[in-house]
């Protein structure tokens, strides 16, 4: 049975708003992809509002707690921002600084981030799968945890 996971906390999806608005605008798909996935988490109702809340108007990444997060966690966050940034079909330099800082607040270094913009390219490359309707989010996030574990193996 797989291990139970860490829930992701509001400033999570807060901070994915924040790269979603990095480009000046937050469109509807981006922000309905980060409710949609703070939705999935199973967060309480008023931080979905808070989070409803961040992709109405723009904010900074501002802090992310970690401390309940495990490098999964971390990494599949990156990845659903990563997948963000290309939605429109254009990458802006404020957006890779944005994301640079979201990798930095999560403790990301540049080699595991690499692989997890990889991860999200190729679950967005799934039929229809670069539409935020369609993205995969479950299956990003069972991507990320298999090849964890088989980084690890390899290593161990």
């Amino acid at each position: 049975m797989a291990e139970q996971r860490s829930k992701l906390g509001r400033d999570v999806y807060i901070a994915l708003a924040a790269i979603g608005w990095a480009d000046g605008q937050l469109d509807e798909e981006e922000a309905d992809a980060i409710v949609r996935t703070a939705l999935e988490e199973g967060l309480e109702l008023e931080e979905i509002q808070e989070i409803e809340a961040a992709t109405q108007k723009p904010v900074d990444i501002g802090v992310i707690d970690r401390k309940n997060m495990s490098k999964e966690d971390r990494l599949f966050v990156y990845a659903v921002a990563s997948w963000m940034t290309r939605l429109d079909g254009l990458v802006s330099s404020k957006e890779l600084d944005a994301l640079a800082k979201l990798g930095e607040a999560l403790k990301v270094p540049a080699g595991p981030r690499a692989h997890a913009d990889a991860i999200a390219q190729e679950v967005a490359n799934f039929a229809e799968g670069d539409r935020p309707a369609r993205y995969d989010l479950v299956q990003l996030r069972r991507i990320i945890g298999e090849r964890l574990q088989a980084d690890q193996a390899a290593r161990g």
